[in-house]
């Protein structure tokens, strides 16, 4: 099991006010949280905040993603656009432990707009604490980067 403990959020707009209340539980938590942004809830584009947050993801300067927006599809699909990223739009729990069993997923992509903040915080939680089994998963999982 990865020792998970520099987490990494950002977002938009319509994710920002879950951005903030996970930060701060996860705080409480023991984990390093970075916020990427945004800093309100005024209109924004997306990428500006997912793209440097997968970055740092991709090099290692954080364990875990947590990527939120309205519908988590703009934030999922810009998070994917880096070949070190595999990030998964979760909006229940099993999804959310598969992504990490089965496809090592490594940002969690949250749809706001469409999910109570305790399930969010539910879907957090399982992301972090859900390792990847490996095994049968690895081979798919390697193939899935085009470099």
């Amino acid at each position: 099991m990865r020792n998970i403990k520099r987490i990494a959020l950002g977002g938009d707009h319509a994710g920002f006010t879950y951005k903030k209340e996970l930060i701060q539980h996860l705080s409480k938590l023991g984990y390093f949280v970075e916020d990427f942004g945004p800093a309100s809830t005024d209109s924004v584009d997306y990428p500006d905040y997912v793209h440097p947050l997968t970055q740092a993801v991709e090099l290692g300067e954080f364990d875990l993603g947590i990527v939120i927006c309205g519908s988590g599809n703009g934030v999922a699909i810009t998070a994917n656009k880096h070949q070190g990223i595999r990030a998964a739009l979760c909006w229940n729990e099993e999804l959310a432990a598969l992504a990490r069993q089965h496809n090592d997923a490594n940002v969690l992509a949250i749809p706001a707009r469409f999910i109570t903040y305790e399930l969010a915080q539910k879907l957090v939680e399982i992301f972090i604490s859900t390792s990847f089994e490996g095994g049968r998963h690895q081979g798919r999982v390697s193939k899935i980067s085009c470099s």
